[in-house]
């Protein structure tokens, strides 16, 4: 058999085993990678929430609340973490990607302590996550809106059963504590996750920043890996900065 015919065989034994050539696979995002859109939340976060209905029913319903997010490491994972200080539904959150399904799953513990998982997607600078009740015979979804670097809102729906449509039953708006609302993301970069660093420590005689002690930690127990991604992310947007002059 020539050369031609020896390829054409490949090419139909690979069509006929349903597998993709390998040039066609689509490599999968890191945990990192998937997760940065999420950089913005890291931080201390001023809540207030309110109930949906009347004006009446949202003065009565209104509560205020702290939530702080920060990265969490282990091995080549990783996610984002949150608690909820004076949180009137929820006390303490993840957010992991999957990266299979190219989706986020965020887990919640309630103030009573109930774990809820929610999976969804992001897009447009909102996550929409939703999860079924079975016990409440219901579909509830969270939906997080990323609107600025200082600002982001979260709204909790439900859909019954019966329904067709989801009912909004409350909102939080949140602010970043101790940040202007005016202010920009520019900044010093965070070694390890790429977002703003606001925290430093001193390796070799150089000075690295962070966004959160998360990402600190994880720099200290193996400060070269981190230095090396770093640096390789700087060269590339160096040559991705010459190559558009």
């Amino acid at each position: 058999m020539n050369r031609l015919g020896v390829a054409s065989a490949v090419l139909l034994a690979v069509l006929a085993s349903g597998a993709a050539p390998a040039a066609d696979e689509v490599p999968k995002r890191t945990p990192k990678e998937a997760l940065k859109p999420f950089n913005v939340l890291v931080g201390s976060w001023r809540g207030a929430g309110e109930p949906n209905g009347t004006r009446d029913d949202k003065q009565k319903g209104f509560w205020q609340e702290t939530i702080a997010w920060q990265w969490q490491f282990k091995g080549d994972d990783c996610w984002l973490a949150a608690t909820f200080d004076k949180g009137k539904y929820f006390a303490d959150a993840e957010l992991h990607h999957l990266p299979d399904a190219d989706r986020y799953r965020l887990t919640l513990h309630t103030v009573v302590k109930d774990e809820l998982v929610f999976e969804g997607e992001f897009k447009d600078k909102r996550l929409t996550v939703e999860r079924t009740d079975d016990k409440a015979k219901e579909t509830q979804r969270l939906i997080f809106s990323l609107l600025h670097a200082n600002r982001h809102l979260y709204r909790y729906e439900v859909k019954g059963a019966e329904q067709t449509a989801f009912t909004q039953k409350y909102q939080v708006g949140a602010t970043k504590e101790g940040v202007a609302f005016a202010t920009t993301d520019d900044g010093p970069e965070c070694v390890v996750s790429g977002g703003l660093g606001t925290m430093t420590t001193v390796y070799k005689g150089k000075t690295y920043y962070f966004c959160c002690t998360g990402c600190r930690d994880a720099f200290k127990d193996n400060p070269d890996k981190y230095i090396q991604e770093y640096e390789a992310r700087q060269a590339a947007k160096a040559k991705g900065e010459d190559n558009d002059k």
